[in-house]
């Protein structure tokens, strides 16, 4: 369960990563590929909000992995079980706000790794 837990919290760290790749540096280009929802005209007026935006997902994901250099383990679930809730918050309110997708690729996976670290 250890093994599975790590790997789960290791792929939302990923996640988020990504998401701050697109939104600090790929959202004119690659971001209109991804964020099919927007007009194309909203792009580059919206450039240094998406990049802020991306900032805090790497804020979740910096969170993430550094439980994984916690050696004491309560502490480092503590901080994994934190980190993980900002995210599935973040979901939900993705999801009322904007898009019930949000919740799916974020909320999701993060509550799926949540639920495997509190089992561990």
């Amino acid at each position: 369960m250890e093994i599975l837990a790590n790997i789960l919290v290791g792929l939302v760290a990923l996640e988020h990563l990504y998401i701050l790749y697109l939104e600090m540096f790929a959202w004119e280009t690659k971001g209109k590929k991804v964020f099919k929802t927007l007009k194309p005209e909203l792009f580059t007026p919206t450039r240094v909000l998406a990049a802020n935006q991306g900032l805090y997902n790497g804020f979740l994901s910096a969170g993430l992995i550094w439980s994984f250099f916690i050696t004491e383990k309560t502490w480092s679930t503590n901080v994994a079980i934190f980190f993980l809730a900002c995210v599935i918050v973040a979901g939900i309110y993705g999801a009322v706000t904007a898009s019930k997708k949000i919740f799916v690729i974020q909320g999701l996976p993060a509550l799926v790794a949540l639920v495997v670290v509190l089992m561990r």
